[in-house]
């Protein structure tokens, strides 16, 4: 996922939230660190989430201590998640029930029951002196060991009162999923064992590893070592080397960790697109065989696997045999996203691939490439799953379908009689004041056109977090609270959100206890806005919070903010310029990326700017002309509110420095992100004046835009005078770059320019 298109029509997966439907199974969880002691509760409380189906109150408590006996079917399976039960009481409470067959005494027993309907449908029975957990097959014991562990408080306690109870359950859907995206930014093993223990926790059934991407190979591929070598790191902009990959004994562990734990783990294995990385490895698989970096920016680059070389093919089916070998899960999904066609359009045997298929054009090569890795992998015992631009072209109705796209290919996989999952309503990158907990609860995913009718083919839905801006520090603020009403939508619906917030209050306090940096239910986790006071002539900067409790910790001289670093809760008040970085902590750990504003001090500093051709409405900073004066340096993110746009035309910048003033340069930031219709102008032309009305030109510079460089970056062009002079008035003349050029997606569009800070020596 990418961004392909302008920046007033956002295309990135994660900013189109229409959406609707599902999938298949999984299991999961394990080894929580429990909160400070606490008394034994007198009454279980009843906050499970998901909300179990039918919930029907007994008579009298079931006392859990430790003379409680654990009992469970003699199969290997059943016995395994006996064990887990064990450990997780001790873990949780500080209870240490025995393992035995006695069938006297107080007892928790463990059942498989055939008359239960349903692989991951359960029953629990609290009486007096049993607590029986049934189900028909070990996945639904396991989610009734869950729910039991919800039953109790928070805290450890030497004895625990459970109220007498029946609940019968199962799920919705069979597919309820989790796709972390590690090619971006690289999550540890140890981040990812602690999700899969949360989602388990929530009977979130499957978790999708997006191993692969255009900035990261992240999978250890024994017979091609330069993709780990090569392909798994990157240089970003400040020298530094960034990545990593996982081991295949990794890939083994995390794999197992999720089975014992109910969870079901499906790789991706990006193709014909997002393959930068491996082709920075083996450019010899792309179609111009040029050497590439791996790419430390986003977007939808052009060089993609070559359709047109048996020799791709050869590499692809070798990575997919040792992929298969590490993962059980009868899937493999591919990608399949976002796979720009201009490499294969000058490639002469991807030309010469068509003429031989009898394909029309090259949406049917795709679609030719996609049927040929799926017959592969069918041979392998496992099922293709892509998202829904595999539909391009043809695709056979044995492939299922990641709807992002929205209702027309979501309906058109159905007709079909493709298989979908759902993903676009839960894309957990958009900010939680975007996508708030209760707008997720309340998402109905499968009531799209045909869905009713063809009912069967709704596997589930999926929340994928992309990575882009998130790294372990954020993810969680992002993925929680949120995933538990995702779980709650998919296992039992989302038709009583009073009663799910209600039962959310308990697990606070557990995911507290966990040391979950879970992010606010409608807010961000903090936002700031940095405003120059002329009258002052200070920086001020505001903070808004999305937890009364949260701080600002900060520091003045670009070092990283710590616990210990000076905070503020609201308002901030700097008077000398420097590099400012703010961090957010809650509970003594940061809660958010550390967020850097330059400041800086020259000429143009609080002086008036004025503009010939008025600011794009959605891009023309903090306010209006404020931002190219206020000696705050925007970032490279073209939406943080600090850059000043133009679509198309030429513009007049003219500065009022108030009084003749001893000049000699000036500089001015540009953005360039192409893959976003974003380009630095092709010419800048520096004019002086008395008066504001004659001008007299001082300097000219020209600037060698390539529109087909998808890096995104930051260009600073300085003009300077040939001598320094004395002028009240300076004016830049900005001559736009014009319409996008051929073989760009948006070829013939007017392209946008992004302005920033113009600093006057």
């Amino acid at each position: 996922m990418a961004v392909g298109t302008n920046p007033d029509r956002v295309g990135m997966r994660f900013r189109l939230a229409t959406l609707l439907l599902p999938l298949l199974l999984a299991p999961g969880w394990a080894r929580a660190q429990a909160p400070a002691a606490q008394p034994a509760a007198a009454t279980a409380s009843a906050s499970v989430i998901p909300q179990p189906r039918r919930w029907q109150p007994g008579e009298g408590v079931f006392a859990l201590d430790s003379g409680v006996s654990v009992l469970a079917p003699r199969d290997a399976r059943s016995r395994e998640i006996a064990e887990f039960l064990r450990r997780s009481l001790a873990d949780d409470h500080g209870l240490w029930l025995t393992a035995g067959d006695a069938r006297t005494g107080r007892v928790i027993e463990l059942r498989l029951d055939a008359a239960i309907g349903g692989d991951e449908a359960y029953r629990i029975e609290i009486a007096p002196q049993r607590v029986t957990l049934s189900a028909a097959q070990p996945r639904g014991l396991f989610w009734a060991v869950q729910s039991l562990r919800q039953l109790l408080p928070p805290g450890r306690a030497a004895r625990i009162e459970l109220a007498a109870a029946r609940i019968d359950d199962a799920p919705r859907y069979g597919y309820r999923g989790h796709m972390l995206d590690v090619g971006r930014h690289f999550m540890p093993v140890d981040f990812i064992k602690k999700q899969l223990d949360l989602l388990s926790y929530y009977k979130i059934n499957t978790f999708r590893w997006h191993l692969t991407e255009d900035q990261g190979w992240r999978i250890e591929i024994k017979r091609y070592p330069k993709l780990t070598q090569v392909g798994a790191w990157r240089t970003e902009a400040d020298g530094r080397r960034y990545g990593g990959y996982y081991s295949q004994t990794q890939i083994r562990e995390v794999v197992e960790y999720a089975r014992q734990r109910n969870i079901m783990v499906i790789p991706e294995i990006e193709m014909p697109g997002h393959a930068s990385a491996a082709l920075a490895a083996y450019p010899e698989l792309s179609c111009r065989k040029q050497p590439i970096e791996v790419p430390t920016s986003w977007g939808v680059f052009e060089d993609i696997y070559c359709a047109g070389d048996e020799s791709t093919f050869e590499f692809l089916q070798h990575v997919l045999d040792e992929v298969v070998a590490l993962f059980p899960a009868p899937y493999v999904h591919i990608g399949g996203d976002e796979a720009p066609k201009a490499r294969w359009q000058e490639s002469a045997s991807s030309q010469q691939r068509m003429r031989a298929e009898g394909l029309k054009n090259e949406d049917e090569l795709q679609a030719w490439f996609v049927r040929r890795i799926q017959r592969y992998l069918a041979g392998k015992g496992k099922t293709l799953i892509g998202w829904d631009e595999i539909l391009d072209g043809g695709l056979g109705r044995d492939a299922i379908v990641e709807v992002w796209r929205g209702e027309e290919p979501a309906a058109r996989a159905l007709r079909n009689g493709n298989r979908i999952v759902v993903a676009s309503p839960f894309y957990l990158d958009r900010a939680n004041s975007d996508l708030s907990l209760e707008k997720l609860y309340r998402t109905d995913f499968a009531a799209g056109p045909g869905f009713a009718e063809h009912a069967a083919q709704v596997l589930g839905a999926e929340a994928p977090l992309w990575t882009e801006r998130v790294t372990p520090r954020n993810a969680e603020t992002l993925l929680y609270p949120r995933l538990l009403a995702f779980a709650e939508n998919t296992w039992s619906g989302s038709g009583d959100y009073a009663g799910f917030q209600h039962r959310l209050g308990e697990h606070y306090r557990r995911l507290d206890a966990w040391q979950v940096s879970y992010g606010p239910e409608s807010a961000d986790v903090a936002s700031y806005r940095v405003e120059r006071d002329p009258v002052k002539r200070l920086w001020r900067v505001h903070a808004q919070r999305g937890f009364d409790d949260l701080r600002i910790h900060y520091t003045t001289d670009g070092n990283e903010p710590s616990a210990t670093s000076p905070w503020f809760a609201d308002t901030l008040e700097l008077i000398p310029p420097g590099t400012l970085k703010l961090t957010a902590f809650r509970h003594g750990r940061a809660y958010a990326h550390s967020r850097a504003y330059t400041l800086v001090s020259h000429l143009g500093l609080d002086r008036a700017v004025s503009y010939s051709l008025p600011a794009h409405p959605r891009y023309r900073g903090n306010a209006d002309t404020a931002t190219l004066s206020d000696g705050v340096l925007a970032g490279d993110d073209h939406a943080d509110g600090r850059w000043t746009a133009w679509n198309g035309g030429d513009a007049d910048v003219s500065v009022d420095l108030g009084a003749p003033t001893r000049v000699s340069a000036l500089s001015a930031r540009f953005l360039q992100q192409a893959g976003s219709w974003i380009l630095p102008p092709r010419a800048l032309q520096l004019s002086t004046s008395d008066d504001g009305k004659h001008w007299t030109p001082r300097a000219e510079l020209a600037l060698d835009v390539d529109a087909a460089d998808l890096r995104q970056r930051i260009l600073t062009p300085r003009l300077a005078l040939p001598q320094p002079l004395r002028a009240r008035y300076l004016r830049l003349h900005i001559q736009s770059y014009g319409a996008l050029p051929t073989g760009h997606p948006g070829a013939g569009s007017p392209s946008f320019y992004f302005v920033d800070e113009l600093v006057i020596e």
